[in-house]
């Protein structure tokens, strides 16, 4: 079973090595793989952020943040990052979050959500963004330094939180 909750300053040593051991790899986030510690928490814990983790079976398996994908006019539009522990992945923690981040940004009375930068090579969470009713609506070809693949595409995908 997953639990999820807002993240607090004892979660960061947990967030950390998610964190780590999903940018290191260098195929599927933008980071560049050697980010330390400390710049990685202050992104992820950043003031327009809202943090928060999932635990599975007693232990923080993901972590996820929320925030307006623009300022001001745009502001109405959440976007969010999800990551999840290797060791965690295929249990449902990905889709846990992220139908709880959908719940979140409607509670937030947020009009729909924009993903910026999926990478179009990481296939399991395109086909979660989609099973979550995201589509791609824009294609930035060679937009990703795949650290084995070289350039690939990265994807935004959209989803409207008011057409349900």
């Amino acid at each position: 079973m997953v639990t999820i909750r807002s993240a607090t300053a004892h979660d960061h040593e947990a967030i950390w090595k998610i964190f780590h051991a999903v940018v290191a790899p260098g195929n599927t986030w933008s980071f560049e793989p050697t980010i330390g510690r400390d710049e990685a928490l202050a992104y992820w814990f950043a003031p327009a952020n809202r943090c928060f983790v999932a635990e599975f079976d007693g232990d923080v398996a993901g972590t996820y943040i929320l925030k307006p994908n623009h300022a001001g006019l745009g502001s109405h539009v959440a976007n969010a990052g999800f990551m999840v522990a290797p060791t965690a992945r295929r249990t449902g923690v990905g889709r846990a979050m992220g139908e709880h981040a959908l719940c979140e940004a409607r509670r937030l009375d947020f009009r729909a959500m924009q993903f910026n930068f999926v990478v179009s090579t990481n296939e399991p969470a395109v086909r979660l963004w989609q099973a979550l009713g995201f589509r791609i609506v824009g294609t930035l070809p060679g937009a990703f330094r795949h650290s084995q693949k070289g350039f690939v595409d990265a994807y935004v995908m959209f989803r409207s939180l008011v057409d349900d």
